[in-house]
């Protein structure tokens, strides 16, 4: 199932996915073929070869390639929800022409698969918020849903059109232990654990009832892994794939961590990013993606909050 003669190039390796998908993706090929690039060096990723690497410098990229030989790409480098809307302009620019950059490689073959990571923020606030369809309305209220939304259909093109090989998942909020949160309206969940464990409290940006579909990043990197490695002609959407996660609200996660914590307190002080979570679905269908490849998620809120919480507070 594992070619150990495939040579992986992860870009954005030091962000909350990168770190905990080039670690798993290590024991599988061995760290020496999962070449890691970012903008700066990752302490964290010590055995692994390392790239500083800018996804907008289409020369440096495709050097990086031929050296390392490189047949599967893992793009990862962007500007997320909250942070997007701060810097709207460059967030085009660095989620846009970075996947161009990716996919025309695999359209002239230099390399021969590419990942690239879509979100739950494809949608908008006329998509239906329970139970999200695959195949529903799309109107992103953010410039990083728009970014994704465009990438979708460019990924699904590209493939049509050039038959590339790009897989792709539209990702709930990730929640793990790892990594610190990369700029999202979803970083509360991580961001709670923090502080219940240092402080007993937490101001929450979100209000207390606002659902949003969750993920641990155990199962996301899972998710990852399986869609690059299943065969091609079972992937039948080409844009991005659904997954469900958890959905919880605030509240909620607050009512789990007091199981373990029972004088922990939530307070709320929504921010600019409540209008954004307001517009996401509250809870998310993935049938294709349980028909199509197989998948299946393994954690509930109430093991995600034990794992979270047994973790932070060894590390």
């Amino acid at each position: 199932m594992y070619n150990k003669e495939n040579k992986i190039l992860i870009i954005g390796a030091g962000g909350q996915i990168g770190i905990e998908l080039a670690q798993e993706l290590s024991l599988l090929y061995s760290p020496e073929n999962v070449i890691v690039a970012d903008l700066k060096p990752i302490l964290s990723l010590p055995n692994n070869p390392f790239e500083i690497l800018d996804v907008l410098n289409k020369d440096v990229l495709f050097s990086v390639v031929k050296k390392h030989n490189i047949t599967h790409i893992y793009l990862l480098a962007a500007l997320l929800s909250a942070t997007g809307e701060q810097n709207p302009m460059f967030a085009w620019k660095l989620n846009m022409e970075g996947l161009f950059n990716v996919l025309d490689l695999a359209k002239e073959k230099h390399i021969h698969k590419v990942y690239w990571p879509s979100s739950i923020a494809v949608f908008g606030p006329t998509t239906p918020r329970l139970n999200t369809p695959q195949y529903t309305v799309m109107e992103p209220s953010t410039i990083y849903g728009i970014t994704k939304q465009a990438g979708e259909r460019w990924c699904e093109w590209y493939f049509r059109k050039h038959n590339v090989d790009v897989r792709s998942l539209r990702y709930p909020g990730l929640i793990g232990w790892k990594s610190a949160p990369g700029g999202g309206t979803t970083d509360y969940a991580v961001h709670i654990f923090h502080e219940a464990l240092k402080n007993k409290s937490y101001e929450c940006f979100l209000s207390a009832d606002t659902a949003l579909p969750m993920m641990h990043m155990e199962d996301a990197i899972r998710a990852t892994i399986e869609i690059m490695h299943v065969p091609a002609e079972k992937i039948k959407i080409r844009g991005s794939y659904n997954l469900a996660g958890i959905s919880f609200t605030p509240a909620q996660i607050a009512t789990e961590i007091q199981k373990h914590i029972p004088d922990f307190k939530i307070s709320y002080k929504p921010d600019f990013r409540q209008d954004i979570a307001n517009s996401w679905p509250q809870s998310i269908s993935e049938i294709e993606s349980n028909q199509d490849w197989g998948w299946k998620q393994t954690y509930n809120l109430e093991s995600l909050v034990s794992n979270m919480l047994e973790n932070l507070s060894h590390s």
